[in-house]
């Protein structure tokens, strides 16, 4: 009997269901000791107490309750024809509810990114994501929340209001994909699909204690002009390492629409949740603070000991330095952005400009000052030493691992418009951040953004989870995955879960 069927005994069957994760789901499935239909309900029912939970997670932008059902009952059918696996006739979500990020567009539906000047912009075609989720048989129940246009670390606008973390409701779930990780945490989605600009993937999922992937630039398509941002890419998340692994595998690989992508090896999600307890003969360096970012205490401590973990499971670990300051790579980042992001930005806000959010305007006036002190040649320059530098401190090394974020957490309603100050472990003292990106561990990685990514949870800390990113070589996912699925069973974790909305 594994854990989770054993977990099932001890807790209510509604949470227990709610927490499996995706792929024992559709084992269930495929064993027929669950219908599609029966667990969709499970999670409509739980989506309706969080709606009356005060305040409630507010996890999604809308639910699609009719779709998702006449989905589910056509899945049951699926099994019920004897197909055995989920996986008989190629598809490998069949009946499965998957929660997409409103910036994955969804034909017929409305597509605002989280702008009130485009609350009623209908999307045209299926986002390339959403097409193969569909045609692996996902079942897309839900749509979740992200701050306007994406462009913050923590998730509210005045359209869909705030998204707040599961594990204490006075804090965020960060962002940009912080509806997607709120859900994941509340077992609202046994999946989610996110993106990730400068850590909008993996500090939600750091913030939430759930698993969140940047893969290599190029290895998920996007859509549009901003699909060329080599900064950008869409990707996965879920609630342990092999799910992430599955979903990673159903959206990534060559696009026609997106010129970018690349053709992508497999990464290991059918072993996963069966790799060894151990990390003989893995070499791992060890960042505690990426230069000088300021890292919290009660951060520092849950990733040193994730850290200690891994080298009593055998692994050799050196601690490194990179050379870097967040002030520079503040200054390269923003003047990027302000050559490419914060620029798309203001065409479509032009002449509408009092609709957008406080942060929406101040990230696009520091990007445009940025990016008129450098050049975009002149970000390039810097953006190809920080890639040599970060090949020179991982010499050697299977991965780098270091904190996904400086801080442990952002109130719910952060604006941080100017910028954040940060108790720092290494100062002894408080230090005060332009930008409050600067207090997060994950734009280095979108530099360097052919090498893949996954944040996963490392501890505890005052009652929030506290992530660690384990980073690879370029294109080297299968490492990384390997090394995340053994650190996940030396340091399990799926049996925490955030309270339940009774005892917030």
């Amino acid at each position: 009997m594994t854990a989770e069927a054993m977990a099932s005994q001890a807790d209510g069957r509604s949470d227990c269901l709610a927490h499996l994760s995706a792929r024992e789901v559709l084992r269930r499935f495929a064993r027929r000791d669950l219908a599609p239909s029966e667990y969709l309900e499970q999670l409509l029912e739980r989506i309706d107490a969080d709606a009356e939970a005060e305040p409630p997670v507010n996890a999604f932008t809308e639910v699609l309750r009719d779709q998702a059902r006449r989905e589910a009952r056509a899945a049951d059918d699926h099994y019920a024809a004897g197909s055995g696996t989920a996986e008989g006739d190629g598809r490998r979500l069949v009946g499965l509810p998957v929660a997409t990020k409103e910036k994955h567009a969804l034909a017929g539906r409305t597509l605002s990114q989280g702008m009130a000047a485009y609350a009623d912009e209908i999307a045209g075609e299926d986002h390339p994501v959403v097409q193969r989720l569909r045609r692996h048989g996902g079942v897309i129940h839900a749509r979740t929340t992200s701050p306007e246009f994406s462009c913050a670390t923590f998730t509210h606008t005045r359209l869909w209001g705030v998204t707040r973390n599961p594990w204490d409701r006075s804090l965020s779930p960060g962002g940009s994909s912080g509806g997607a990780a709120a859900a994941l945490a509340a077992g609202l989605t046994p999946l989610a699909t996110a993106s990730d600009i400068a850590g909008s993937t993996r500090l939600p999922a750091s913030f939430t204690g759930v698993v969140g992937y940047k893969g290599p630039y190029g290895s998920v398509p996007g859509v549009g002009p901003f699909a060329a941002d080599w900064y950008r890419g869409d990707g996965a998340m879920g609630r342990t390492v092999g799910d992430v692994a599955l979903l990673t595998e159903v959206i990534r690989g060559v696009h026609p629409a997106d010129h970018a992508t690349v053709p992508t090896q497999a990464v290991p999600s059918a072993d996963a949740d069966r790799a060894p307890e151990d990390l003989r003969g893995r070499r791992i360096a060890y960042s505690a603070a990426l230069g000088d970012y300021p890292v919290q205490r009660s951060v520092r401590e849950q990733v040193d000991a994730a850290v200690l973990a891994m080298e009593q499971a055998g692994a050799e670990i050196v601690e490194v330095s990179p050379p870097w300051t967040t002030s520079e790579i503040r200054e390269t980042t923003m003047a990027h952005f302000g050559h490419i992001l914060a620029e798309g930005m203001s065409r479509l806000l032009a002449g509408r400009e009092e609709t957008a959010e406080d942060y929406t305007l101040r990230f696009i006036a520091d990007a445009r000052a940025h990016a008129r002190r450098l050049s975009l040649f002149e970000t390039l320059e810097r953006e190809a030493a920080m890639q040599a530098q970060l090949a020179t401190v991982m010499e050697g090394a299977d991965v780098l691992v270091t904190p996904t974020s400086a801080v442990l957490a952002l109130p719910a309603e952060a604006r941080c418009l100017d910028g954040l100050t940060v108790p720092d472990v290494a100062s002894g003292g408080d230090r005060h951040v332009e930008h409050y990106w600067e207090a997060h561990m994950t734009v280095p990685f979108n530099v360097a953004n052919r090498c893949p990514v996954l944040s996963v949870p490392a501890g505890v800390a005052r009652g929030v989870p506290v992530g660690l990113q384990i980073v690879g070589h370029p294109y080297d996912e299968s490492t990384v995955f390997d090394v995340a699925a053994r650190f996940e069973q030396i340091r399990p974790w799926r049996h925490r879960r955030p309270p339940a909305p009774d005892d917030v």
